[in-house]
């Protein structure tokens, strides 16, 4: 197993974080280190959708994020709606953004990586690249800063589009292509680790069309490691 001395200590401020909220569906900010769903051991029973149940008992998880990742997740309220938002998902008509931080200076200015995934079952819960089990996995990403920190090492902001949905996608993408997101307890080496306090990966923009009033809704969600502002993603309503 990834991660044996790993103890689970979930933030409890804030405890709940709406962004937006009807009869039909929620969007919340998870914060980084709180589990979406809970884990099969008792001590990883403090989840988001267990706070959540407590306040709405039928909303259900659509999507998930990773533990240490923060950022957007919307939850449905009614069978219709998971039902609806589900096959977003699945069919791609979401648009999805993700920012982080990646260790060393990225090249290209932008690109795609296309590497199929399965999971590392003897090290789980870490992915792992296998072009022959491994499911399709695409990852659009553009450089927006490449820079140094205060011990001179390098690093590069990077804006993310995952345009299939792997587990641990992004994590296992950067680090093919040589640089690891900064903070990775599963992923970084000892620089990249030792770089930042939580894993550098906030899942920013989140869109999709009202389950019920077929309105295209964009929701963004400020970053919480650096001060770079993004412009809003576009209406339109599938990834390329």
């Amino acid at each position: 197993m990834a991660n044996p001395d790993f103890v689970y200590n979930p933030p409890l401020t804030p405890y709940l974080d709406f962004l937006y909220r009807d009869e039909d569906m929620l969007v919340m900010q998870k914060p980084s280190g709180l589990l979406s769903v809970p884990g099969k051991a008792l001590e990883h029973r403090d989840a988001l959708i267990t706070r959540v149940n407590r306040v709405y008992p039928t909303a259900t998880v659509v999507h998930r994020l990773d533990m240490a990742t923060s950022g957007l997740i919307v939850l449905a309220l009614n069978k219709d709606s998971h039902r609806n938002i589900s096959k977003q998902f699945e069919f791609r008509q979401t648009k999805k953004r993700y920012f982080a931080k990646v260790y060393g200076h990225v090249l290209q200015d932008s690109g795609k990586v296309e590497l199929p995934l399965i999971c590392d079952w003897p090290n789980r819960p870490k992915q792992m690249v296998d072009h022959e089990r491994g499911k399709p996995a695409c990852t659009r990403f553009e450089v927006i800063e490449r820079t140094n920190d205060g011990e001179n090492r390098p690093f590069t902001l990077v804006a993310l589009h995952p345009i299939t949905g792997r587990s641990h996608q992004l994590r296992v993408h950067m680090l093919a292509l040589g640089h690891p997101i900064l903070g990775d307890r599963l992923y970084a080496h000892a620089d990249a680790l030792a770089m930042a306090p939580r894993l550098q990966l906030h899942a920013e923009s989140l869109c999709l069309t009202h389950p019920t009033k077929n309105e295209w809704l964009i929701f963004n969600s400020k970053l919480p490691f650096s001060n770079y502002c993004p412009e809003p993603l576009s209406d339109e309503t599938t990834e390329a």
